[in-house]
């Protein structure tokens, strides 16, 4: 059996905001914006460089979809972006107001600090070691 995960679907409370944010913040790359309907797309942004896995911007579109945007998890760490320079990163982030929630840390793993994406749901940032 050859299986993947191809996409992971985050809820957004509008299409333009989240695709600034995650090009224009986090640098992203916007791999696929294609109208589906009138108020629907098909919108898919990934790490520059990131392999087959990518994150899908899904627009809510009901009153229960809204309420779970910023907490598709329940508060815990939603995604975990791997970087090959940490500080690098972390200063860039920083310099584009990107929130912090928990500040970097030498673990058993890598350097780690824990951010929040436009919407409040929660990554890890890393550097493993």
């Amino acid at each position: 059996m050859n299986q993947r995960l191809a996409h992971i679907a985050i809820i957004v409370d509008d299409y333009d905001r989240a695709i600034e944010f995650y090009t224009q913040k986090l640098g992203f790359q916007l791999l696929e914006d294609t109208p589906l309907s009138e108020t629907k797309r098909w919108v898919m942004v990934a790490p520059r460089g990131q392999g087959e896995c990518c994150l899908l911007l899904a627009q809510a579109a009901n009153a229960e979809q809204s309420s779970r945007i910023g907490n598709q998890t329940g508060g815990r760490v939603f995604l975990f972006l791997h970087t090959d320079d940490f500080w690098r990163d972390y200063r860039h982030y920083q310099a584009q107001g990107i929130r912090f929630v928990r500040e970097p840390a030498e673990e058993t793993y890598g350097t780690v600090a824990v951010f929040e994406d436009l919407y409040g749901n929660l990554w890890d940032l890393i550097e493993p070691k």
